[in-house]
């Protein structure tokens, strides 16, 4: 009923979409590299971060089970190709799980599905509850909350 009554002046754009896909895209390659750092850190490698020369070509190998792919030649003491698909693939689905999250919320917020002009319960405690009207009790019925009583 709200929506027939409003209209956006805005009209979608592609946009906002395409920074959406970019930014997943950009999250799940920084996924991987942070699965391929945390099994090289549990296998006693250290913090291994990849230069930014080789932050997406070093993609396909690190998912091959490499875990010095676009790491530099001193790289020692590094997982095996098991752990690093493993932690790869655990840090994947809770970024997925997080992206889930915050989309969720960002539709629930700003989505063309949201309800216009209704407060939240917050809002309405603050102007509606029972603290507020502990506090002006007085105003609402000065016969038994007056200060002067």
């Amino acid at each position: 009923m709200q929506r027939a009554r409003r209209t956006n002046p805005y009209p979608y754009t592609w946009e906002i979409p395409v920074a959406a896909v970019v930014a997943v895209v950009l999250l799940l390659v920084l996924g991987v590299h942070a699965g391929r750092t945390v099994a090289n850190l549990l296998a006693g490698g250290g913090l291994t971060l990849p230069s930014r020369d080789t932050l997406f070509t070093s993609v396909p190998g690190i998912l091959g089970g490499d875990a010095g792919a676009g790491l530099g030649r001193g790289a020692a003491g590094l997982a095996g190709s098991t752990a690093v698909r493993v932690w790869v693939a655990v840090v994947e689905v809770l970024f997925l799980i997080l992206t889930g999250w915050v989309s969720k919320v960002c539709l629930e917020r700003w989505g063309p599905g949201r309800i216009h002009g209704m407060a939240t319960r917050d809002e309405a405690e603050k102007l509606l509850g029972r603290s507020r009207l502990r506090k002006v009790a007085a105003v609402v019925r000065p016969d038994l909350y007056a200060k002067g009583r």
